[in-house]
């Protein structure tokens, strides 16, 4: 049983009497066990959430038990989406220059901490490309200017779409990506932005921070939108910082949050314990 593949479904809609029951209900007469279940209401939009996670019986199609569950869910004016544990996401990682997140997230997938294959290392900079190639990653140059963006993007979206891609994650990349890009790509970005959302938006938020003399600089990881820096929240933390601290102690001691951070909202997001409602999210822990 240890080893056995899991299906988890997220789910939500109107909420209503009797919605836990039926749920778990549908997957005990199809001979499941489940392991995990968590569930939430939104007491001011009356919206039901639930992750719950099982263990089908050994000979189940894995998708056809998939494909039932949703249509199980719609019966109930629910959305669902569920997924495989035999199912390992193809991710993209962008970087620029800085490469503190780039160095965690690949140590980190390297540990086995993120159940997903890493196909490729995307950046506009050639700094971190012997980095790269000592992880043995495929690192791919494509300079981005204003004159050339368009450009860039589709070479970008080509290569997605060539490895199958189902996951960006920007470490540090410090670009903005253009609406139509992210419409192309259709999939989830995760962004990670140096400062507590929704202060300090764009860019120098550690510069805007000391400016305004504040007591805590924090992290943000959200999923990008077209809107900058205003995308559905996954994870945020904070330091505490005083008059003392120039702003290269803000850069620094900034670091350390952005990569907790970040690392922290990827786990959740492969893990399926993020839940995107309107400009919200639900996250399961």
């Amino acid at each position: 049983m240890e080893n056995a593949p899991t299906l988890t479904a997220l789910l939500h809609g109107p909420d209503q009497p009797g919605l836990v029951a039926r749920v778990s209900g549908w997957i005990f007469e199809r001979g499941g066990n489940i392991l995990h279940a968590d569930q939430h209401r939104d007491m001011e939009a009356g919206v039901f959430f639930q992750r719950v996670e099982w263990i089908p019986p050994a000979d189940t199609d894995l998708a056809a038990a998939a494909a039932g569950f949703r249509s199980f869910a719609s019966t109930l004016g629910m959305q669902a989406r569920v997924a495989s544990s035999r199912h390992r996401p193809r991710v993209a990682v962008f970087v620029s220059k800085a490469d503190h997140c780039f160095h965690d997230l690949i140590l980190r997938w390297k540990a086995g901490d993120f159940a997903c294959d890493l196909v490729a290392i995307v950046s506009n900079h050639p700094d971190l490309g012997r980095a790269a190639e000592s992880y043995g990653l495929p690192f791919h140059v494509i300079p981005v200017t204003a004159a050339t963006k368009p450009a860039a993007e589709a070479r970008q979206l080509a290569l997605l779409q060539e490895l199958k891609v189902e996951l960006v994650i920007l470490a540090r990349y410090m670009q903005v990506l253009s609406e139509d890009f992210l419409k192309a790509f259709a999939r989830p970005v995760i962004n990670i932005h140096h400062s507590f959302l929704p202060a300090f938006a764009g860019g120098r938020p550690y510069h805007q921070a000391h400016e305004r003399g504040v007591k805590l600089i924090g992290a943000t990881a959200h999923y990008a939108t077209p809107v900058l820096d205003d995308g559905p929240i996954i994870q945020q933390d904070v330091a505490r910082v005083t008059h003392r601290h120039s702003v290269e102690d803000l850069i620094r001691k900034g670091r350390d949050l952005e990569k907790v951070v970040l690392a922290q909202a990827v786990q959740w997001h492969l893990g399926n314990r993020v839940l995107v409602y309107g400009n919200k999210t639900v996250v399961f822990d």
